[in-house]
């Protein structure tokens, strides 16, 4: 009954995981019995650009632990890799935590998978320029036919084949800084041909260890070259589709800036009349200012030559009505006769006085 909740629990996580947009993809699963070691076994060929390897790992059903084969996936989306499922030991349990997708690599118990997942990140390819490209010093790939590809061989070397996380001969790795960052990410969960792919294994009683002893008879599946095409071939369209989109788009874009250059010219050109305006409209209100100001320059002048003209009028009156004061006889008292001016007698001049000569005493003086 144990191992029949189990497996309800297994494939109601699936399910969710399947069409949603989670943080962390987990599955409410958890066994006392630790899954067994990670089988050794060869990676098929790449079969078509752009494919990522997820790699195999032991999920848990009705009959206990079952390989899931590990498989080159169409990834979700540009950008995107894969960080693998794993179990690790809590509370005397092992808890499955199911893989997913997102922009880095997150924790996935230090296991070590092989082919680029020694335990910490993923060294098997990288994306580059919207393209994905495959380091083939650990990814089985064609380079007649895939022509993105390098080499790194500077990787730290990983020899275990524990499956699980913690708990007795467990691996004792931690999540690090990196792998704390990359669980806030956004994570997308397995694709729909991933979840099918499992319960595929799921149903083939030859994959579980009960039955082939921690030997699955499949390990790795080979893709199906057909499927792949039609895969790739409505990629393709897909792709054309989105091509002819962003062509539409950019054609719209492009009509759009040219209105608007077109329009930016047209308020250019209003600027530069609403400019020539201002200049008009500035130089009218100068000459105006100008011939307002001589005109009040003017004004001023004659208000002071008519004020200086009123002020010398006003004193020749003033000196006019002075000078007749001047000239009226000087009234009488009342009962008093007139008094006649007499005419000045003028004295009669008087003799010079002769000189007296003094003659001899005979009076023989001359007389004249």
């Amino acid at each position: 009954m144990k191992k029949i909740i189990n497996s309800i629990l297994l494939l109601a996580g699936l399910a969710i995981a399947a069409p949603q947009v989670q943080a962390q993809v987990s599955v409410g699963l958890s066994v006392r019995i630790g899954p067994p070691a990670i089988p050794v076994y060869e990676q098929p060929i790449c079969p078509a650009d752009g494919y990522i390897w997820t790699p195999g790992y032991w999920a848990y059903g009705d009959g206990g632990y079952y390989w899931v084969p590990g498989a080159w996936v169409a990834p979700p989306s540009v950008g995107v890799l894969w960080t693998p499922a794993w179990w690790g030991y809590d509370g005397g349990v092992y808890a499955f935590h199911a893989g997913y997708w997102g922009p880095h690599v997150g924790f996935y118990g230090g296991i070590n998978y092989g082919f680029g997942y020694g335990g910490s990140g993923y060294y098997g390819g990288r994306w580059s320029g919207g393209h994905f490209a495959y380091n083939t010093a650990v990814s089985h790939v064609n380079r007649t036919v895939i022509h993105n590809t390098y080499v790194n061989n500077t990787f730290v070397r990983n020899n275990s084949r524990v499956s699980y996380n913690g708990g007795r001969g467990g691996v004792t790795a931690r999540p690090t800084r990196e792998d704390q960052m990359a669980a806030r990410d956004r994570h997308i969960p397995a694709t729909s041909n991933q979840v099918a792919h499992q319960h595929s294994a799921s149903t083939n009683r030859s994959q579980f260890a009960s039955a082939n002893h921690g030997r699955p008879a499949v390990t790795a599946e080979r893709a199906n070259t057909k499927a792949v095409n039609r895969e790739a071939s409505a990629q393709r369209a897909t792709a054309r589709a989105t091509n002819h989109e962003a062509n539409a788009q950019r054609s719209v874009a492009r009509s759009n800036n040219n209105q608007a250059r077109a329009t930016n010219h047209e308020a250019n050109a209003q600027r530069a009349v609403a400019r020539s305006t201002n200049h008009a409209a500035t130089a009218q209100q100068h000459t105006a200012a100008r011939q307002a100001s001589t005109q009040r320059t003017y004004a001023h002048a004659n208000v002071n030559h008519a004020a200086s003209a009123q002020r010398n009028n006003n004193a020749q009156r003033l000196s006019m009505q002075q000078h007749q004061v001047n000239r009226a006889p000087t009234p009488r008292p009342m009962g008093q006769p007139q008094q006649h001016a007499q005419p000045q007698q003028h004295s009669a001049p008087q003799s010079r006085p002769q000189p007296q000569h003094q003659g001899n005493p005979g009076g023989g003086g001359h007389r004249r």
